[in-house]
């Protein structure tokens, strides 16, 4: 047996565990290395319901995952000359000129002071705008954020009308000060969809998706491809699987025709060998199967750390340390201490980029020994379920994954 072979068994075995114990209903994992495919797996069900089982051309929804591809589209477009890091955003969306920044994170909508400098494209690049998700909050700034933008990836608000919106409400930390996770990648995509003069879908399509041959990525699924949507499980109150087709402020079952909004944050449904596409730009120099994405130094710039050592050691996600061991570049995460890095964000070498998705997705890609690893689950919650533990296999299941796929 190779050990191609019983990496794959132990992988199997492992991840089949979580499907036996209700942690998720399905998922595949991929490992490639040195220019080769080592390892693909699938274990549970596409729709437990109809025991119909996952297969590897299954569609997720990939949530932020999302983010790195947007922001690798825009990185294209800052290398042609389209923008610049420091350019202001209101040369783009004047109605972003004049922000103003909550007083406090806990303060009413109306307690606030004037933004100190404007919103740089670096800074949504590095989520150090100042916005945040509305679901973070409660009562009427929460209430604010719902009327103004609508549901996260599946909106009724167009997009002329949600950037506006967005402009409307105020930030929760002066432009630059520090990681804030929230909308900055969804403003992002609207607006180099804005500067190109077409839909963030099309840029996407032109830029990344159609040149990475990533033939089954996009916001929505087509008719012919509704049968390979893996179905969304969430979780009941006592913890067991449920089948939820939609998420109050979140996403729909279906995508309505003529929505268009969409969604460079969070929107994306992808398949696994598509994210690998991807995630081979981080290991290729920008270039793959002879196609070049994005230059060398551009890449390296968007892989080198931009944070300042307070703005690591302060930023939260969910009222956790973030980047403990992880710099942020310009959309994604990058090791910077190997040995203490998380496997959450990303766990290699000095210089391994990732960023994961709220549904069980989960990506890297490590330049040192020429790795890219994929990990894709439909698995929604509620924030207040993961406070109880409710929801957490899946993050365990890609530890144990990564642990297994790293020994090949």
């Amino acid at each position: 047996m190779t050990s191609e072979m019983r990496m794959s068994d132990a992988i199997a075995t492992a991840l089949s565990s979580y499907v036996e114990h209700g942690e998720f209903a399905g998922a595949a994992s991929l490992v490639w290395r040195e220019g080769q495919l080592r390892h693909f797996g699938s274990v549970g069900w596409r729709n437990k319901q109809a025991k119909q089982p996952l297969q590897r051309d299954s569609l997720f929804r990939i949530a932020s995952i999302s983010k790195p591809i947007t922001s690798l589209a825009a990185m294209v477009m800052q290398e042609e000359g389209r923008f610049s890091l420091t350019d202001p955003v209101s040369n783009w969306a004047p109605e972003f000129a004049k922000m103003q920044v909550l007083r406090s994170p806990t303060s009413a909508m109306d307690d606030t002071v004037a933004a100190e400098r404007q919103i740089t494209f670096e800074d949504l690049l590095t989520h150090r705008a100042g916005f945040n998700y509305g679901e973070t909050f409660s009562g009427a700034t929460r209430e604010a954020y719902e009327k103004a933008l609508g549901g996260h990836i599946d909106s009724p608000v167009s997009p002329d009308d949600w950037i506006a919106g967005l402009a409307r409400l105020p930030l929760v930390a002066q432009p630059g000060t520090g990681f804030t996770y929230g909308h900055a990648t969804d403003l992002l995509g609207l607006l180099i969809a804005r500067i190109e003069g077409t839909s963030l879908g099309d840029l996407l399509q032109r830029r990344i998706f159609g040149p990475l041959g990533m033939t089954d990525t996009g916001f929505g699924v087509p008719a012919d491809k509704h049968h390979r949507r893996a179905a969304m499980y969430g979780f009941d109150d006592q913890g067991a699987l449920l089948e939820k087709p939609s998420m109050p402020g979140a996403f729909l079952d279906e995508r309505p025709e003529g929505m268009t909004f969409e969604s460079g944050g969070q929107g994306l449904w992808s398949t696994i060998d598509d994210v690998l596409a991807f995630g081979r730009v981080f290991v290729s120099g920008g270039m793959v199967d002879g196609v070049r994405i994005i230059s060398e130094d551009t890449l390296t710039l968007m892989t080198t750390n931009r944070l300042t050592p307070s703005q690591r050691m302060e930023a939260r996600l969910l009222g956790m340390p973030v980047f403990e061991a992880h710099g942020f570049g310009l959309g994604l995460a990058v090791v910077m201490d190997p040995d203490k890095a998380s496997v959450l964000r990303c766990k290699g070498g000095v210089g391994t980029v990732g960023w994961p998705g709220a549904y069980g997705g989960w990506w890297q890609a490590d330049p040192t020994d020429g790795s890219v690893m994929v990990f894709l689950a439909h698995n929604s919650f509620e924030l207040e379920q993961l406070a109880m533990g409710v929801g957490l296999g899946v993050y365990a299941a890609i530890t144990d994954f990564h642990a297994l796929a790293a020994k090949s």
